[in-house]
């Protein structure tokens, strides 16, 4: 009986898990680019089973560029890298024009014999944002580092410049990704929380996204192949530090999405059916509130999205709980059952700015209001997504914009490339000198000196003809 038991349950979680797999085979986006940069091989697939094209000349737009090869990479995706010594241009027609595109940069500093990539550092630029500035991929905790933004395309064209700094003198990327981002992915709004106000902020739209933290609440590391949008939630073990009141919940039915609600794309069925909750198991109401902490970047906005799915409750209208962004409350009383049409397990999402400030670190936080019912549910989170916003300068790297970026590195070698000239200039000059005396002395070393010379001559200031 309880192997039974156990084989129904693993038959169920492979229906689920293929279930997944269909619906995010079913997204097409208009406009989905996956170049295998360095790779001369039509065809790779990673190890989600993606396939990533070689490098195409249509897109790389440079030159001056290396191909470089390792023997014992960790994926097919990272067996080889496009490597500069110069700027060089990716340039990707883009045919959804106006909304986010995502754009993910694969980094694996491997080792060849003409450079080693573990000493690269650079500087990458997007339709003039400044994405990544003095970036070294060798500094990260994993060998492979994959950075993930969301950016707005108004043009024709997405153009990603990969400049070397001048402490390394070159650059790399193994694989690019450039995919249109759904039209329900990014709010135009969110609510602006700190210790003074909460309030509704507009504009959002025009902002671009680097993806900080992504997070399943309550349940297992969830990879690109079953996520519509290729995306990785790993789990929140490291964030979570409430253990007092804590349940975990996982989900055997189906998660439903309703129409005009959001969709696959913006949370996966493997994070909204798993969860962590507070649960009274008497007539008291816990007095208890679930935290996760997170490390950010100091100095800029970031964008907290968290993502709730009632798949605990036994009844509608019995759910109530608040939301608390950095100890301060950010929602009050949340009614999972208004904001999904009086659906259970149907999924909401709220988002939640915070403005940048001296902090390192960003607090969130679930736990019962005053409406909430005992020997109930009282609350309950699924997942979590930050994102760090762009500066006013359009730059995730600093009080610095991708044209000063540009300019910097112009005028960096122009200074060495001018007084290299000047010395060409002037070696060319001393030999033409000297070359020019070797020649005066071969013409006169037989002439005879005069031996009267009249006081005319000197007088009418006439010169020896050898002198020059």
């Amino acid at each position: 009986m309880a192997t039974t038991k156990i084989l129904s349950l693993y038959h169920i979680s492979l229906l689920l898990s293929l279930i997944a797999a269909a619906a995010a085979a079913s997204f097409s986006p208009t406009d989905h680019f996956l170049v295998n940069c360095g790779s001369s091989a039509a065809q790779t697939l990673d190890a989600d089973h993606r396939v990533f094209a070689g490098d195409d000349p249509r897109f790389l737009a440079s030159t001056q560029t290396l191909q470089l090869e390792s023997l014992d990479p960790p994926s097919p995706l990272y067996r080889t890298a496009r490597a500069f010594t110069h700027p060089a241009h990716y340039v990707f027609p883009i045919t959804d024009r106006g909304v986010h595109h995502l754009v993910r940069l694969h980094f694996h500093p491997l080792r060849d014999n003409r450079c080693d990539l573990s000493e690269a550092e650079f500087h990458v630029i997007a339709n003039g944002f400044l994405l990544l500035r003095n970036f070294r991929p060798s500094t990260a905790a994993s060998s492979v580092v994959i950075k993930e933004f969301a950016i707005p395309v108004d043009s024709g064209e997405l153009k990603i410049t990969f400049l070397p700094s001048d402490k390394s003198g070159f650059a790399f990327v193994n694989a690019i990704e450039v995919i249109t981002a759904p039209i329900d992915l990014i709010a135009d709004v969110a609510q602006l929380v700190d210790a003074e106000k909460n309030e509704r902020i507009h504009g959002l739209l025009r902002s671009g996204f680097e993806t900080v933290h992504r997070v399943n609440v309550g349940g297992f590391k969830v990879t690109p192949f079953n996520d519509s949008l290729w995306r990785t939630w790993i789990t929140d073990d490291e964030f979570f530090n409430s253990i007092e009141g804590s349940e975990t919940v996982h989900f055997g039915g189906i998660i439903k999405y309703r129409n005009g609600g959001l969709s696959r794309e913006v949370g996966p069925d493997n994070v909204y059916n798993t969860a962590r909750v507070i649960r009274s198991k008497d007539s008291s109401i816990p007095k208890v509130n679930l935290t996760w902490s997170f490390q950010i970047e100091k100095g800029y906005s970031h964008m907290v999205r968290m993502h709730f799915c009632d798949i605990a409750s036994v009844s509608t209208y019995m759910l109530y709980f608040n939301v608390y962004v950095n100890g301060n409350l950010a929602y009050e009383n949340v009614d999972l059952t208004q904001s999904t049409d009086a659906i259970l397990a149907s999924p909401f999402y709220a988002d939640f700015v915070v403005d940048e400030g001296s902090s390192g670190s960003l607090d969130v936080s679930v736990g019962p209001s005053n409406m909430s019912w005992p020997r109930a549910v009282d609350a309950i989170l699924n997942g979590i997504e930050i994102w760090k916003l762009n500066n006013t300068m359009g730059s995730f790297g600093g009080e610095v914009c991708a044209d000063s970026v540009w300019r910097s590195w112009r005028t960096g070698h122009t200074s060495v490339v001018l007084p290299l000239i000047a010395a060409i200039f002037l070696l060319l000059s001393a030999s033409v000198f000297l070359q020019r005396r070797r020649n005066a002395s071969a013409s006169t070393g037989w002439a005879r000196l005069p031996v009267d010379v009249s006081e005319s001559n000197l007088k009418g200031g006439n010169q020896l003809s050898s002198i020059k």
